[in-house]
C-alpha cells in the first residue's frame, strides 16, 4: 500500500457524541473527511451518582469500524481521543471493578479543601502545573472507595481503557494523563508524593505513551470476526483538547492563541516549556502535557454547555443557529454572569441559574430565551478577552490573533463579539478540528506528513477558515461590563 493509498481512522469522543472519522490525503495532497458514523454520548444516573456506559462506547467503536470494512476499507490505522479526568478501575482478569464516574457527578465536593489541609494546594501546582478545578482526578480518586482502589491491578483514563478494550494494551498517554494532576513537570513521571497521598502504588497507572506509539493491532477475538479492518492502532493526542490544538491552522511567526469551543471551552498559548511562576498559580493556569513536545498553557472555561443545557431544558424546539438569531437582536451586556462559577457545573436548571444569578448581582432578569442566549454569548466573549489578556501577561508575549476551532467556531455571533471585544482578527474554524488532530499523529507517525507544522499547512490549505476582523468599536461597554465582574474572581489584566 503506498502511502497515498493509506487509511486513517479517527475515534473521536466528546461528552455529548462521539463520531469515527476516515481521513485520507488525495493525490493533490489535500485532506479529505468522512463521517462514518455518529453515536450520542452522555452520562446517566444510577443510585445517587453520574456514571458514563463504557461497554456501549466500545460497542459503538466496534460498530463504526464494521462500517468502515463495508465501505471498503481493507487496511488502516486507528487513533482514539476522548474527554479527560476520568478513569476506570481494571481488575486482574480485565473487568471493570466499579462503573465509570462522570466529571460532574457531586461526589468530590469539599473533597479539594480536605485534601489541601493536608497538601497545600502551593505545592501541588508547583509540582505539576495543573489549574485547580474540583473534578480533577487527584479530588476523585481521593475520595474513592480505598477497597476498589487497592482492589483495581490497573488505572486507566477513559480513551486508555477503550485502547485496553481494542487492543490488549495498558498505556497512559501522556497529553491526557497530565490532566489528572499527579504528573510531575520535573520528574516527567507520575509524582510519588501525590500517589502516597492517595495510597497509590505507581505500578497500578501503566508506562506513560507519546503520541504517535504503535499499540499494535486488534484483541485476537475481534480480529477473528472477520467484520472489522485489520486495524493498526496508534497513540493519538487522546485528550481531545491535545488533538483539538494539534488541529488548529495556525500558520506564520506571528503570537497566536487557540480557542477549542465544545462542550468546554479552552482557551491558551502552545509553548515549548511550561509556566507554573506564582502568577499562573494565581491566575489559576494549567500546562497540559501536548504532543511532540509541547504544553498546552490554558485555561478552561464553562463553554458551550451553557446554552446546550438551556437548549435541552427547551425540549430542542429551537436550534443552535436559530438561537443565535434570538440572542443578535438582544442588546449587549445587558446581564452578564461568570460562566466558571461552581454553581453552573450541572445545576437542575440552567436557565433558572442563570437567571438567580442575574438577580443576586443586582441586573436585569434575562427573561426571553433570547436575552438567556445573549447572556450566555456575551459572558463568554467577555471571558475570553480576560484570558487573553491574561495570557498575554503572563507569557510577556502580545497575541496577533485567535484560532477558534470546534463547534463554537460555527457561532457567528460569538466569534465577532470575540474579535470586536479583544481588538484582533478571529479566526473560526475547522469545526473538526479534534478529528483532524487525531489524524494529524496518524499521519505523522505514518509518514505521509513531516510534522506538526506541515499537518498545519495542509490543515488550512484543505479547510480554510473564516476571519473575523475587529469592526465595532466596544470600549464603554467593555469597560461597563469588566467593571461587573469585579469581585467574581476572574482575574483581569487590562
Amino acid at each position: 500500500m503506498s502511502k497515498r493509498d493509506q487509511h486513517h481512522i479517527a475515534v473521536d469522543i466528546g461528552a455529548s457524541s462521539g463520531r469515527v472519522v476516515w481521513g485520507e490525503i488525495q493525490q493533490d495532497g489535500n485532506l479529505t473527511l468522512t463521517e462514518i458514523h455518529r453515536f450520542k454520548n452522555g452520562f446517566a444516573e444510577k443510585g445517587g451518582h453520574l456514571y458514563w456506559d463504557m461497554d456501549y462506547l466500545y460497542a459503538e467503536i466496534v460498530e463504526g469500524l464494521r462500517q468502515a470494512k463495508t465501505r471498503g476499507i481493507d487496511r488502516c490505522t486507528v487513533g482514539i481521543d476522548t474527554w479527560a479526568v476520568d478513569y476506570v478501575l481494571v481488575g486482574r482478569n480485565g473487568e471493570r471493578i466499579h462503573e465509570v464516574y462522570a466529571y460532574r457527578d457531586s461526589r468530590t465536593e469539599g473533597a479539594a479543601e480536605e485534601l489541601h489541609r493536608k497538601f497545600p494546594f502551593e505545592v501541588i501546582y508547583a509540582k505539576t502545573g495543573i489549574q485547580y478545578l474540583s473534578f480533577n482526578t487527584l479530588y476523585q480518586l481521593y475520595v474513592h472507595d480505598k477497597q476498589e482502589l487497592q482492589a483495581a491491578e490497573s488505572i486507566l483514563l477513559v480513551p486508555d481503557y477503550l485502547y485496553f478494550r481494542l487492543t490488549g494494551r495498558k498505556i497512559s498517554e501522556v497529553t491526557n494523563a497530565s490532566t489528572t494532576a499527579l504528573l510531575n513537570l520535573h520528574t516527567r513521571d507520575y509524582d510519588e508524593e501525590l500517589l502516597s497521598l492517595l495510597g497509590l502504588a505507581r505500578t497500578k497507572f501503566p508506562p506513560l505513551t507519546q503520541p504517535g506509539e504503535p499499540l499494535g493491532g486488534l484483541d485476537i477475538a475481534l480480529a477473528a470476526s472477520g467484520e472489522l479492518p485489520e486495524c493498526q492502532f496508534i497513540a493519538a493526542a487522546s485528550h481531545d483538547t491535545a488533538s483539538a490544538v494539534l488541529g488548529v491552522p495556525a500558520a506564520g511567526r506571528e503570537p497566536w492563541a487557540y480557542l477549542s469551543s465544545g462542550t468546554w471551552s479552552l482557551i491558551g498559548v502552545e509553548r515549548k516549556a511550561p509556566i507554573a511562576g506564582p502568577d499562573a498559580l494565581k491566575s489559576n493556569y494549567t500546562n497540559e502535557w501536548g504532543a511532540y513536545g509541547t504544553t498546552r498553557f490554558l485555561k478552561n472555561i464553562m463553554g458551550m454547555w451553557l446554552i446546550q443545557k438551556v437548549h435541552e431544558e427547551n425540549g430542542g424546539r429551537y436550534s443552535y443557529g436559530e438561537l443565535v438569531e434570538l440572542a443578535a437582536s438582544v442588546q449587549p451586556f445587558r446581564s452578564i454572569i461568570y460562566p466558571n462559577a461552581e454553581r453552573f457545573l450541572n445545576p437542575s436548571s440552567m436557565t433558572g441559574e442563570i437567571r438567580r444569578y442575574c438577580a443576586e448581582t443586582g441586573q436585569p432578569l434575562p427573561h426571553t430565551l433570547g436575552e438567556i442566549a445573549r447572556c450566555i454569548f456575551d459572558s463568554l466573549a467577555l471571558s475570553y478577552y480576560c484570558y487573553v489578556k491574561d495570557l498575554e501577561q503572563l507569557t510577556g508575549e502580545r497575541i496577533g490573533r485567535l484560532h477558534i476551532v470546534g463547534g463554537g467556531s460555527n457561532n457567528m455571533l460569538l466569534c465577532r463579539i470575540t474579535a470586536d471585544l479583544l481588538g484582533i482578527a478571529v479566526h473560526a474554524g475547522p469545526t473538526e478540528s479534534t478529528a483532524l488532530g487525531n489524524l494529524a499523529v496518524q499521519l505523522i507517525s505514518s509518514g505521509e506528513i513531516r510534522d506538526i507544522h506541515e499537518v498545519r499547512d495542509v490543515i488550512h490549505r484543505s479547510f480554510g477558515v473564516t476571519v473575523y476582523e475587529p469592526q465595532a468599536t466596544l470600549e464603554d461597554m467593555k469597560a461597563a461590563a469588566l467593571a461587573k465582574f469585579s469581585g467574581w474572581h476572574l482575574t483581569i489584566r487590562s
